[in-house]
């Protein structure tokens, strides 16, 4: 019935879901592009161009209520001319988020209805195996399945050695060591990418996220740039985040490059972590946070060697950064509460007086 959509990830629970809107003569459409208030949808007709209906915004509690990339969305088509308006987001199976820049209490979605996260590392100078563990911490938590793809191997005097870096912080999640400079050297990530599968691209500048799309693609789709010799850091050279429709496949969603991903509601941090917290099961104490107390198995493997101080150090971080950043949230929680309370007492009060007057 619908095999355009069913190419970009449409599912009969979709359809359940769908089924009140489509009785009000409204059309399903995933979410292509966003960018300043218009949206680029695809539906069964073709792409569009919509905009938020009015109903949609004022019932918007926060930022993440308003569609992102990947998401599928009730579209309603202009009558005469213009754009269409998108009425409603339908319930996401996946999502990654981060916090919003400049507001450490508000949710962004960078990506939505996702299958397979490709975590993109660059192999050349600016190899980072610790910002590899905060994108996998959010990875995780996002309801789709991790990928880590370290690209640039033609650059790298010994990538399997630093594949292997990798594989012992991630444990069970794949690990693809690809180069955009031979014949095929991306094609080992096409398996992730059958037919109503969505990918998206998620990491730092310059690590060739948009190459590895126009690879993927056939041609060049997407803007590339060099990145600097001094220190192999790239520009920014998707400028939006877009969802792209492969070649008798998928699609892929390609992400500005984000130097420090600002961590959201990430989950337990150990689930990124297990091979700390298999070490941990041999500590002394149950609640051991692995600092200074005595009898520490993971303390004991980083003074052996078997674990590295960095990855211990990238463990504590991201504890750390994840409690203040449910502080943040709590607060701010708090605050709206009590702003919501003080508004309804003053509603209550006017009703109160004008029943004395009358």
């Amino acid at each position: 019935m619908r095999n355009a959509l069913f190419r970009l990830g449409w599912t009969p629970a979709l359809a359940d879901s769908f089924a009140p809107f489509a009785a009000r003569g409204l059309l399903p459409g995933r979410v292509a592009l966003e960018h300043t208030h218009i949206y680029r949808v695809i539906t069964e007709s073709g792409e569009a161009l919509a905009r938020v209906s009015g109903r949609l915004r004022h019932r918007a509690a926060t930022r993440a209520d308003f569609p992102a990339v990947g998401d599928w969305v009730a579209v309603q088509p202009p009558e005469h001319s213009g754009d269409s308006r998108i009425v409603a987001v339908l319930p996401r199976r996946s999502s990654f988020s981060r916090r919003a820049a400049g507001d450490p209490t508000e949710e962004q979605v960078v990506a939505a209805n996702i299958d397979t996260v490709f975590l993109v590392a660059g192999l050349d100078g600016d190899f980072n195996p610790r910002r590899i563990e905060r994108y996998l911490l959010v990875a995780v938590e996002s309801g789709a399945s991790p990928v880590v793809v370290l690209n640039k191997a033609d650059v790298a005097a010994d990538p399997d050695a630093m594949a292997d870096i990798v594989r012992a912080s991630v444990g069970a999640i794949p690990v693809h060591v690809v180069s955009c400079q031979v014949p095929g050297g991306v094609d080992v990530l096409r398996p992730y990418l059958g037919t109503g599968q969505t990918g998206a691209l998620l990491g730092s500048s310059g690590v060739g996220k948009s190459t590895i799309v126009n690879r993927l693609v056939g041609h060049d789709l997407l803007k590339t740039v060099e990145v600097r010799e001094s220190d192999s850091r790239g520009r920014h050279t998707s400028t939006a985040r877009q969802m792209i429709v492969l070649p008798e496949s998928g699609v892929l969603i390609d992400t500005p490059g984000m130097r420090e991903l600002q961590l959201w509601d990430s989950g337990d941090v150990r689930d990124a972590f297990g091979d700390i917290e298999e070490l941990a099961t041999g500590c002394k104490f149950r609640d051991c946070r692995h600092r200074e107390e005595p009898d520490c198995a993971v303390l004991d493997a980083v003074s052996s060697g078997a674990l590295s101080q960095g990855r211990l150090e990238s463990y504590h971080k991201l504890q750390n950064e994840q409690a203040f950043q449910a502080r943040q949230v709590d607060q701010r929680a708090q605050i709206e509460e009590r702003r919501r309370w003080k508004v309804l007492t003053k509603a209550a009060q006017k009703r109160i007086r004008e029943k004395g007057n009358g």
